[in-house]
């Protein structure tokens, strides 16, 4: 089988990558071809289908008036896109296509080539783009589901993208446009890595038959070492520093607070911790900045608890897959896919509630080891009943065979 696969990232940015590279490995290692699409740049994985790649944009950059008139008609529908997309397609002649993230960079214009060419198309959603112009479902540092029937105004008014008019109306527009011209419909299967993203994609008028529920996954085995360290037990935070990700929340629940807290990651918020830590309050937290996978999962393989206090719509974040992959119990807001990853695992606490969480990290630092054990052995198992390589291929194997393709 040849499979064309579409992300617009072709290098390691975020948990859409870390599905995308696995994903691509899992069907090479069976023997299928895996075609690449994506966007150049010279930080990307070398692949022998690098020539077709469009050319690299970004849209947050300074650029003159011509350049970003542009930009803005690229951003809706890219004529670059589609053509090199369909070129390849046609060179290459893939079974069928397979998209990750491809709005912006790629635009969904490549929808009207595979559309043409009467491509099978599966699509799994990373994110919530295709039900909100923002893609978080989140304006004001509150939950936001006002576009979720199609009514995007809302997002021009809000200045919901990065608080601009401009890029709001763009965002909306480029939603609206493409929803209306109902070109999603040429994907025949979406798939979600959450339930709980199935619920809202059926919310927003979504046929339940087209959307199958395929948690992510990570193509390593458990690891049945899983301890604690004695000596220093600490809850640790890792992911992108930024504020739909409750970090405040966490920095409130750890101040003053007797709770070793190590937060690894960087992003928009990572001045603004800094600056926190400098106060005496903080003393027992330790900004980790950017590690790199050894290292994470050193800090992983040592803590307590994985901390996962977000505050927006949370898909299947893989910092969670990783912390039952190594044993470790979760502190986890009860909101979007986290709820479904702590299951006699872990503690589950209101989003935004400080208080709670500070609760929940002292509970988790001072257990005895024989509950911790058991949320870790609670970890493990659920690791191996929806997270494994070897789950998510039968899954897969599954959305691909209705389409007349063995996995």
């Amino acid at each position: 089988m040849r499979v064309l696969m579409v992300n617009k990232f072709h290098r390691m940015v975020g948990g859409s990558e870390t599905c995308y590279f696995s994903m691509k490995r899992l069907l090479e290692q069976r023997g299928h071809t895996v075609i690449d699409f994506s966007m150049a740049d010279e930080r990307n994985v070398p692949s022998p289908y690098g020539d077709y790649f469009v050319d690299s944009v970004n849209y947050h950059d300074q650029h003159s008036l011509g350049r970003q008139l542009l930009l803005a008609r690229n951003f809706v529908y890219s004529p670059e896109a589609k053509k090199k997309f369909a070129r390849l397609a046609d060179d290459t002649k893939p079974d069928l296509v397979h998209l990750h993230m491809f709005h912006h960079q790629l635009s969904p214009s490549i929808l009207d080539a595979i559309k043409k060419r009467r491509l099978p198309a599966v699509y799994t959603a990373h994110e919530l783009q295709l039900l909100c112009p923002n893609y978080k479902m989140r304006h004001g540092g509150a939950l936001c589901e006002a576009c979720l029937n199609g009514k995007v105004f809302s997002c021009v008014r809000n200045r919901c993208v990065m608080d601009s008019f401009a890029k709001s109306a763009l965002s909306a527009f480029e939603h609206k446009l493409h929803r209306s011209r109902g070109i999603y419909d040429v994907i025949q299967y979406l798939i979600m890595p959450s339930a709980f993203y199935r619920q809202k994609f059926i919310e927003a008028g979504y046929s339940p038959e087209r959307l199958i529920h395929i948690p992510n996954f990570l193509a390593l085995p458990p690891l049945t070492f899983a301890g604690r360290d004695k000596k220093e037990p600490y809850i640790l935070y890792a992911g992108r520093l930024s504020e739909e990700k409750g970090l405040r929340t966490l920095l409130r629940a750890a101040e003053g607070a007797d709770i070793s807290l190590h937060i690894a990651g960087t992003g928009g918020m990572e001045e603004e911790i800094r600056a926190a830590l400098c106060k005496p309050g903080f003393r027992r937290v330790k900004l980790l900045g950017f590690l790199n996978e050894a290292a994470l999962a050193e800090e992983m393989r040592m803590a307590s608890a994985l901390a996962l206090p977000s505050e927006w719509y949370e898909n299947a974040p893989y910092a969670a897959i990783e912390a039952l992959r190594c044993g470790k119990p979760l502190i986890g807001s009860r909101i979007g896919g986290i709820p479904e990853m702590i299951q006699n695992n872990g503690i589950l606490t209101e989003p935004g509630d400080a208080e709670s969480l500070r609760a929940a990290m002292q509970r988790m630092l001072t257990l005895p080891d024989a509950e911790w054990q058991r949320m870790s052995d609670a970890s493990l198992r659920l690791y191996r009943e929806n997270h494994t390589a070897e789950r998510f291929a039968e899954k897969l194997g599954e959305v691909y065979g209705r389409l007349g393709f063995a996995l």
